[in-house]
């Protein structure tokens, strides 16, 4: 595995707990604590360099995603939280089990509830409280309706793949040289049952 891009500043190192998975691509600088069996994707950015930074346990920050803050500020995603591809956490906290859409922004003073989501390229204006269990979308975001439990039950397992993808790259991921040609019978990666909600809502209506 290649050398994580980890750096100091003002004598502060970031923490990452030997379970948790950060690639080599992924930034993480100064004031920036990474808890147990956490997973920070592929070019994913965590500034430290002015407020705290926080990764509870079991949680995701996906690729591209930023993460920063004010000074004397903390920026922290709770036990099982999920941040998706490319979102934008800036000086917010993100409630247990809680979902921030891809390409969301997520801004100061806010708090994300618990098992809360935010919806996919989302704006979430600062200083907004969102309550448990609520969807929430739009430019700005504003509350549409509560969540069911199939919709709550479908993040947890997702939240659950990432956290099973932590170990997975832990003990098979490497860098190689790529082939250059497709080999015969190529295999794929298999993961049964593991299907987008709007999928799985088509299934159970027909």
């Amino acid at each position: 595995m290649n050398e994580l891009k980890v750096y100091s500043i003002d004598g502060i190192t970031p923490v990452v707990d030997p379970s948790a998975y950060v690639h080599p691509s992924a930034v993480l600088i100064g004031d920036v604590i990474v808890g147990p069996d956490c997973y920070v994707g592929p070019a994913a950015c965590l500034r430290g360099d002015f407020g705290r930074l926080v990764l509870m346990r079991g949680a995701n920050v996906q690729d591209t995603c930023v993460m920063h803050g004010f000074p004397d500020g903390e920026t922290v995603v709770e036990e099982n939280g999920h941040i998706g591809h490319g979102a934008v956490l800036h000086g917010c906290r993100v409630g247990y089990n809680a979902m921030v859409g891809m390409n969301a922004v997520v801004m100061d003073n806010v708090v994300i509830g618990k098992e809360a989501i935010v919806a996919a390229s989302a704006f979430v204006k600062a200083g907004t409280v969102i309550a448990d269990r609520m969807l929430v979308a739009g430019v700005p975001a504003k509350v549409v309706r509560e969540l069911s439990q199939q919709e709550i039950d479908w993040k947890s397992e997702g939240t659950a793949l990432y956290q099973a993808l932590t170990r997975r790259s832990l003990s098979t991921m490497q860098a190689v040289k790529p082939l250059q040609t497709v080999e015969p019978n190529r295999k794929r990666i298999e993961m049964p049952g593991v299907v987008p909600l709007v999928t799985l809502k088509a299934k159970q209506n027909n």
